[in-house]
């Protein structure tokens, strides 16, 4: 708990869950999982990304509880799940497919929705017979499936070499984030959001994203410098939607074009003009509209409702 830090009040404070569990991975890491909402409504399941928690799906949480089951949990050495010496997309897949285990019955169908990491968490998954079970349609928002890093516009150069050890030497950096202060903001704002990001936006995505220890954020980061999930679109075969930010420069909108033309069952894809890579803060009315769409058309009711 000492470690969390967030907003206490407005749209971007965590709402209290109904109850909280543990999932227990494949290598036995355990994994803190909330949920919300009503038992019996249809169920959301939401993966976050590389430095967050729980914490940052608040607004869509607050707006979605009210008539779904929204099932939340953190990665592995992020928020209240404790750090792993196993990081790699396997162990991300491994811990996909306990959550759902836990919280779903058998049979029981799901949308499941990834952001950035939590998108490849998706992807990692996608073959597996666990998530096969039990995702009825996904939702990727703001996520890529291999050159992060040489795709990233986080610096502004032109593409090349040196962009990509630049990059790497920044988003890999051992560093402590330290306290989240003016400049801080500013330095997150650039990186990770869009230029019209209301200040109540950027402060929440600084909270979360401070938060997460230093050596998981590195351990993680060197993850994603090697990703390379191309494998894993071409797996996921349900139904599918994609949301990116024409602002994004963390995963710019060639990945989402790249997952659209990949992806074996698109079934919608939305661009959001001035939008950065926290996608889910800074347009939370349109991702959750996208999360209820697929609900309505795909989605099943826990038996005995």
């Amino acid at each position: 708990m000492s470690r969390l830090m967030h907003v206490e009040t407005g749209p971007y404070a965590p709402p209290v869950p109904v109850r909280e569990l543990v999932a227990v991975s494949a290598d036995g890491a355990r994994l803190h999982v909330e949920v919300h909402g009503p038992e019996s409504a249809p169920a959301v399941v939401l993966a976050h990304g590389w430095t967050c928690s729980t914490a940052f799906w608040a607004a869509q949480i607050r707006d979605l509880a009210v008539d779904h089951r929204v099932i939340a949990y953190d990665q592995r050495g992020h928020g209240r799940s404790p750090a792993s010496p196993a990081c790699s997309t396997e162990a991300l897949a491994d811990d996909l497919e306990a959550v759902l285990e836990a919280t779903l019955a058998t049979g029981e169908k799901a949308v499941v929705v990834g952001h950035s990491m939590g998108g490849m968490t998706v992807m990692a998954a996608a073959a597996r017979p666990g998530f096969q079970e039990h995702a009825a349609a996904v939702l990727l928002c703001s996520t890529g499936s291999s050159r992060l890093v040489a795709e990233s516009t986080v610096v502004p150069l032109r593409p090349g070499r040196f962009r990509t050890w630049l990059t790497q030497q920044i988003l890999g950096s051992r560093a402590p984030l330290g306290p989240v202060t003016p400049m801080a903001r500013r330095i997150l704002k650039y990186g990770t959001m869009g230029p019209g990001s209301a200040p109540h936006m950027v402060e929440a995505c600084a909270r979360i994203v401070h938060a997460c220890p230093r050596k998981v954020r590195y351990a993680w980061s060197q993850v994603l410098d090697l990703l390379d999930l191309d494998h894993g679109v071409r797996e996921l075969k349900v139904p599918t939607a994609v949301v990116a930010g024409t602002a994004d420069r963390l995963t710019p909108p060639v990945h989402a074009r790249a997952l659209i033309a990949a992806l074996p069952n698109c079934v919608g894809s939305t661009e959001l003009p001035g939008v950065g890579h926290m996608s889910p803060v800074e347009a939370p009315e349109l991702v959750s509209g996208r999360i209820r769409e697929l609900v309505t058309t795909y989605a099943t009711i826990k038996e005995g409702a």
